[in-house]
Formats: C-alpha cells, structure tokens, sequence
C-alpha cells in the first residue's frame, strides 16, 4: 500500500509539472501520449487505494453536479476601483496623491519615495479569489461577491487548467484573479452549443456560477492573476516584488506590466492598449492605474468603497442592443450570396452602428434571430458587428428571416453548398465580376494602378466588360467615351493595363482569386513549381509536400483547375499576352539567410507584413512559434510569451535596433 500512495504522489507532482509546461509555458516536454498513459495510471491507483489527493490532476475533470452553492468570507476584502473616462481624471487623481506625498513627507522624518504607478490591463471576465494554505495547497476558490462574502467555487474553478492546485509556498494566502474565456474556447464551444453564448465574459461568469461543473469544463476558462489580497508570509514593499511572487509560484499571469512616472507615460499605454485591444484572444475592457509602492497605498488609503491608491481608466463599451428590422443578402466575388442586419441605429463605441453581419442560415437559427428580434451586437475595431444572440422577441411581431430563392442582382438560380448558398452565373453577375475584376487588379495581384470597384463597375456597365480577359481588349477611344475619362486618365489605365502583362508568377496565382489561397500560398506555389503550367498540373500529393500547405488548401487549387471555364480564361489571358513568369532570388549572403526567425511585439519601424517580407527577403524563414530549431527571436514593445519561450529555450533574441545593425 505504501508503495503505492509513494507513486501516486510521484505521479500527481510529475502531472502537475507537464500540465505546467504545456497550458502556462506553452512549451510541452512530454508527449500526448505519454502523459495520457500517466494519467490513466494515476486514475488507476486512486480508484485501488480510495486516495485523491487535493491537488490530484484528476480533480480538474468536474464530474459533479453540486447541490448548491455555500458562502466564503474572503480574508481580505475584495475592493471595487474608482473609475476613470478622461485623461484629465486621471490627471485629478494624480494630483490629488502628489498631494497627498507631500503633506506626509512634510509632516514625517521617513520620507514616502516619489510617486511611481503599475499598469495592467483590465480584464472583462469574473473575478475569483483563490486560497493556498501553509503547505501551497489550494483550498478554496471563491467569487468576489459583495467583496467581503462570495460563494464557493473550488469545484469550479479547478477546471482552469493553468490554474495551480499547489504551489511551493509556506504561509496563508489570497490571491485575486479574474477567470476569463479566450475568443478560441468561446468558438470552440459555440461550435457544439445548444444554446450559444452571447460574449466571452457571460461564458466565464455563467461557467463558474453553474452547479454542474462539467458544464464548466465545457468551456475550457483561462485566468490571470494581478493581487495577493491577503498574506501571512513576508509583506512586499512594491507592486512590482508582489507580481514577480505571483508569476514565480506559476500562478498564470498577463505579461503585460508597465512602470509609469507621468501623466504622459500613462496616456501612450493606454493608447498602446487601446490599439492591440482587438488583436487580443481574450477581451479587456480597461487599464488599471495603481501606485507601486505598498506603504505609500496605505498613506494615502481607502473610501468607504475604493481604495484611493488606484484606479480603473475604462475603454468605451463595443457592445450594445437594438432591433433587426431588415435582411439584406449581398453577393460576393465567390458567388456566395450572404445575408446582412439592418438594424435599428445604436450608437457603439461613439459610432452609429447599421448593419451587421449574419454569418449564414445555420448561424441565425442557432441563434433564433428573427426579423424584429431585439438583439445583442458586438463591435470589434472598425470592422462590422456581429450579431451574437437575441435578447428577447415577442412571437407577433417577428418573422422568420427566409433565404431568397434567386440572386439578387441578375436573378439566376441559388444553389447551397454546405451551409452556404450560390450564385452560379460567374459570367454576368455584377456583384461577382467587379470583384473579381477589382482583386485581379490590385497591388498585390496584377497592379494595376488606379484601379478602383467605382471604375470596375463603369466598365462592367458601359464596356460589358463581363472577364478578365476582356480588361486586355479595351481600346482607348472607347475610355474617352465614358464619363470622368479625360485623355490622361484613359491613357494611364491603357498604360497601366498594359504593364501588368508582364508579371511575377506569385502575383498572377493570387490575382485568380483561388479559394483558400492567399498571397503568402501564391509566393510559395512559385517557387516550387517555377511556371504556371507546373501549378495547374499539381497534383493533390505534390501540394501537400509544399509547406504550410494542408488538404484543404490542396483541394481548393486541385478543384480550381479542373474548371473548364477557368482554363478557358486562363488561356485567353496567356493569348493576349499576360506572361507569368518566375526568377529565382538570388539572396546575397546574410547573417540571416537559412535561418528561422520568430517576430514578436510592436516594432516600431516595420508592420508585420513589412518584416515578414524583409526577412524573406534576406533568405530566412519567418515561423509563428517558438521550438528549439528557432534561430533568433526578433523581440519589439511587449512580447509576450513567445519572449518568456525563447529565454527557456536560450535562444538568441533580438532587438529591433539590433536587427537594422545586422542587415547593414
């Protein structure tokens, strides 16, 4: 029997320790397999000895239902924060603990440092604060509740798996987090859901307070932890020393965390969080502003409800709801007839929202969106919302949003494939030919410059330009005949027209506008098969050996040429003189060349097309993670961990500045 709880233990501390590496490092040491054999084994071993020990890998299943949820006093009290919407309340705030400084520093020989503040992001989840005894067990999960009683839910959020069930630490603790769901499990679980959730924080709050707690490993939670709360141990005297506690006991942590001394500081870093907020897998609804050093949080001290030491700068809310009052089904350059809301104005963020986008049938009956339905919609940058659910409806006033039975502008036959439907006259349908006119002529395509949907539209109307070949027959006198066409302009279209005949190979696949293929495919297509008759005669096998290059991609380019009209097409073009053609680069030698490269942050002198084209450029190979066959790791403003990864690995990282001084 001994022997065999000493295994369990060695199991559940190696488990633990994989578990770690793969959802908190991102950086697996073992494989699927071999962990899943240990697990079984441990499973096993606890089902013989009638032994599970609390921090048991096994107790993150959530196989329970619970009968009901039971109160917890937290420890230490959970405050809410002031809040902020200007830059000038920020500025009072500021003021006022300057203030504050100096009235103790002129009243005290020990002297309180100069004012230095800590910025995180504000995460838009559920707020959980997680107790560890004096062995670094985890002992209880609780809601924030009113701040000083919230309810229980261990059960639940051991379900996180980056979550640690014990820690190496010897003293009582609270440690405040906010459990959150990241857009991948979101989808991920939309994909199957019965009832789909409306936005990522409902799926995080309804997870933990549901009392079956297999629902809530269902939704696969994330979390974050920025707080120790309560602490019998050795007191921190920063922020800073609090938050490197945290993120040393593995307890997961954003990496984000900047240092200010000024107003100015703090107003770029929320202008920097602002412009990634979108690109996040995860959503924030803020910045929180706290000051750095803990006797000087107690100085200046706490309202009846806030502490006056931070504060929450909030962004402007991307959510709002309205009434769909219309549906209004557009075609696209792949014939795909897709339905768009006309809603009810409603102001998002300080813009008028009116339409939004309906993803396809099967989508919106998922979601019981009717016509009149009063719904929820989500706005993400400038791109268009989504509709994400209904908020309520009344029977008598709705209708079924039915699919139109012929296209909408030329009036042919709708066919569904899949869950989406189809025009099938690719010869003269507007909507599709001027797209695709339009994309065979863009910068990254043909390049033919001035080039635009206005102008593509005119020709299609009045020169019943109706292909792509048929760009290479217009004559000038018959531009000049046209409206806003002077000699100039007719002139540097034909000019322009006429140049793009002689193209790159890359350039010509992408302007085909294949399914599936986009320029990075185009440029990789080339260069393996050098011509575009090797391209056309690929087969399913030869593609797939192209790299990043999968079934799907394969299939699409397969199916592509085998379309007698294209081939058609294809031809015409070749016969009127389009000549694709391919150069091998000759790359000079670099300290770059041959090399796998990950780039990581916000550069400042390269977008991360800019750098991914200049590092091609130098021969290497620009990878999306980090493994141990990465060469360098080009580190710009906050990393992430991809940065953390590389410093475990010990690869070389870096710096922008460094870079320019390496390709010199």
């Amino acid at each position: 029997m001994e022997d065999k709880i000493q295994k369990i233990e060695e199991l559940v501390k190696e488990l633990n320790k994989y578990a770690y590496e793969y959802y908190t490092l991102d950086n697996p040491t073992v494989s699927d397999k071999e962990y899943d054999a240990k697990y079984d084994e441990l499973v096993k071993l606890e089902a013989e000895t009638d032994i599970v020990l609390p921090y048991s890998p096994t107790q993150r299943v959530g196989d329970i239902v619970l009968p009901q949820f039971q109160k917890y006093t937290h420890k230490g009290k959970l405050w809410s924060l002031g809040k902020a919407q200007s830059i000038q309340e920020i500025k009072d705030w500021h003021n006022r603990n300057l203030k504050a400084i100096k009235e103790y520093n002129d009243n005290h020989e020990e002297q309180l440092p100069s004012i230095k503040y800590v910025l995180t992001k504000k995460f838009d989840g559920l707020t959980i604060n997680c107790t560890y005894n004096e062995d670094g067990i985890l002992i209880k999960a609780a809601s924030r509740g009113t701040g000083e009683v919230g309810e229980d839910i261990t059960a639940q959020a051991k379900t996180i798996k980056t979550l640690p069930l014990i820690m190496d630490n010897n003293a009582l603790m609270e440690v405040h987090g906010e459990a959150i769901m990241t857009k991948e499990a979101f989808n991920e679980y939309n994909k199957v859901a019965e009832n789909p959730l409306k936005n990522l924080r409902n799926g995080a709050a309804g997870a933990l307070r549901n009392l079956n707690v297999k629902e809530t490993a269902r939704r696969n939670l994330s979390a974050f932890f920025y707080d120790v709360g309560y602490n019998e141990g050795k007191p921190f005297e920063t922020y800073t020393e609090m938050l490197d506690f945290i993120k040393e006991k593995g307890l997961p942590m954003d990496e984000y965390v900047k240092v200010c001394s000024t107003i100015e500081e703090i107003e770029e870093e929320i202008k920097y969080l602002e412009s990634i907020r979108n690109s996040l897998n995860y959503e924030i609804d803020g910045v929180v502003i706290a000051i750095e050093h803990i006797k000087t949080r107690e100085i200046i001290g706490y309202t009846v409800k806030f502490p006056k030491w931070a504060l929450a700068y909030k962004f402007e809310a991307e959510e709002a709801t309205t009434k769909l009052l219309d549906v209004e089904w557009n075609v696209g350059r792949s014939g795909r007839v897709s339905p768009t809301a006309i809603l009810e104005p409603v102001e998002i963020g300080g813009v008028t929202v009116k339409r939004a986008t309906l993803n396809n049938m099967d989508d919106i009956n998922r979601k019981g969106v009717k016509i009149g339905s009063k719904v929820f919609l989500r706005r993400s940058n400038d791109v268009i919302p989504e509709i994400m659910g209904i908020i309520e409806e009344n029977e008598e006033e709705t209708k079924e949003i039915q699919t139109p039975e012929i296209c909408p502008y030329c009036g042919s036959e709708i066919v569904q494939q899949g869950v989406h439907y189809f025009c099938e006259n690719t010869l003269s349908c507007k909507p599709q030919l001027v797209k695709s006119i339009v994309h065979f002529g863009s910068r990254e395509a043909m390049n033919i410059a001035g080039f635009s949907e206005k102008t593509a539209e005119q020709l299609f109307e009045e020169l019943d330009i109706k292909s792509l070949s048929d760009l290479y027959r217009i004559k000038k006198e018959e531009l000049l005949k046209l409206e806003r066409f002077g000699d100039k302009k007719a002139q540097n279209l034909i000019d322009a027209i006429e140049n793009s005949k002689n193209c790159d190979l890359s350039s010509f696949i992408y302007s085909l506008g294949i399914p599936n293929v986009g320029k990075k495919t185009s440029i990789d297509l080339a260069k393996r098969f050098k011509s575009l008759s090797n391209v056309q005669k690929a087969n399913f096998e030869q593609l797939i050996s192209v790299e990043d290059i999968g079934d799907i991609v394969a299939q699409s380019i397969t199916e592509f040429f085998k379309d007698e009209k294209i081939t058609k097409s294809i031809e015409e073009l070749l016969e009127l003189g389009v000549k694709p053609h391919f150069e091998e680069t000759v790359v000079e030698e670099n300290i770059f060349n041959a090399k796998t490269i990950v780039v990581t942050g916000s550069l400042q002198t390269f977008s991360r097309s800019e750098i991914k084209e200049k590092l091609q450029g130098l021969g290497a190979k620009v990878s999306s993670s980090v493994s141990k066959k990465t060469d360098y790791v080009l580190v710009g403003k906050d990393p992430g961990s991809k940065y953390n990864k590389a410093v475990e690995l010990g690869i070389k990282i870096i710096s922008e500045d460094e870079f320019k001084e390496m390709v010199k």
